[in-house]
């Protein structure tokens, strides 16, 4: 077991999310699962490597922006495709490469070329990247180059 695994409190849909979360990320396994009763109650499972644990544990907690998943993306397509997975049937967009998926996580779809762009050290062409950036709800790769390069 890793040494520090995020730990998500869902009210009575755990395993329901799990599912979900092991469609959108092909690289997914459960590594257990606790049953009370015969009824789900709680699972250890991994996202390309990563590990998780969840409970079905009421509805005294809500998931809230505080804590976000940040998943790092190679191309706009990579991009795209866990953005519309995770905004998919009651998703939410928001700013800045920021979504709700329909459990109510928090995901960061952030492109690598973002963290390039913005880190240049030429201050005209970071501030350009930002500015484009903070304009966007899903990060559009070609659009940031467009606004670094005229920065």
């Amino acid at each position: 077991m890793q040494k520090i695994t995020p730990f998500l409190w869902f009210n009575d849909n755990a395993e329901e999310a799990i599912q979900f979360y092991s469609t959108v990320f092909k690289d997914s396994k459960l590594v257990s699962v606790n049953r009370m009763g015969g009824k789900f109650f709680g699972a250890t499972f991994e996202l390309n490597g990563q590990q998780f644990m969840a409970m079905n544990a009421g509805p005294m907690f809500k998931f809230t922006e505080a804590i976000s998943l940040y998943v790092n993306c190679e191309t706009q397509e990579e991009v795209d495709y866990y953005w519309n997975k995770l905004t998919a049937d009651g998703g939410q967009e928001s700013r800045c490469g920021w979504l709700k998926d329909k459990y109510g996580l928090s995901w960061q779809i952030i492109p690598s070329a973002l963290a390039k762009l913005m880190g240049d050290p030429d201050p005209a062409k970071a501030g350009a990247a930002m500015q484009a950036m903070l304009k966007m709800n899903k990060i559009i790769i070609k659009d940031l180059q467009a606004a670094y390069d005229k920065g």
